[in-house]
């Protein structure tokens, strides 16, 4: 049976939207045996643990354009770890990010691709997801649903390619929600949180 490690790289400790995207994934992979992982920080006991896998999935968000500081950290330590025990891993990789377009992950796609050629891993393939404000909020509704569909089909398309360890192009994808929409609430939350904290929205724009 084919061994797959979900490798949750956000830093929150829970409700994420690279976890709910990891359980969106995990549904077209029923038939798999999954070990998650959770890589907030750069502590390496699990970290062999993740090599001894058939296939690695990195699911995580974007930090200006590229891979968050404490998993480029873990990156570097399994770097070594692979030109030690030489696994044949294939790895695929899912970013999101609060820009409303899929292809603004492409160059932290790009170096997670760069890493597999560096630790000689075999790279499988990419999916960018816009949108990721709103990844946590559409989490109930159903798989390939209003939302959801988009996500879901790249989600399944990477499932089929995981399950057959076949290496295809990246993805790039966002919620079935209009732009606009997406800004306009955006835009709200901000101004909801200023003022939660004792502010006003004008303060944003003050300089000091």
């Amino acid at each position: 049976m084919l061994t797959i490690a979900f490798i949750n790289g956000s830093p929150k400790a829970k409700e994420s939207a690279s976890g709910c995207l990891l359980k969106e994934l995990k549904g077209f992979l029923q038939d798999s045996e999954i070990t998650e992982f959770r890589l907030r920080t750069a502590e390496g006991r699990d970290l062999a643990e993740i090599l001894k896998n058939d296939v690695l999935v990195f699911s995580f968000p974007l930090y200006v354009d590229g891979i968050p500081s404490h998993l480029l950290r873990c990156l570097t330590q399994l770097e070594e770890l692979s030109k030690e025990s030489k696994p044949t891993a294939k790895v695929y990789a899912i970013c999101n990010s609060g820009f409303y377009e899929g292809h603004q992950n492409r160059h932290a796609l790009q170096m997670i691709e760069n890493w597999c050629a560096k630790s000689e891993l075999n790279w499988g393939q990419g999916i960018g997801i816009g949108g990721g404000g709103m990844i946590l909020s559409i989490q109930s509704v159903p798989s390939g649903k209003g939302p959801k569909k988009k996500i879901s089909s790249a989600l399944a398309t990477m499932a089929g390619n995981i399950l057959s360890t076949r290496s295809e192009s990246n993805l790039y994808t966002a919620p079935g929600f209009p732009r606009f929409l997406y800004k306009l609430s955006a835009e709200m939350g901000w101004r909801q949180a200023v003022k939660a904290n004792g502010h006003k929205t004008g303060d944003l724009s003050t300089r000091r």
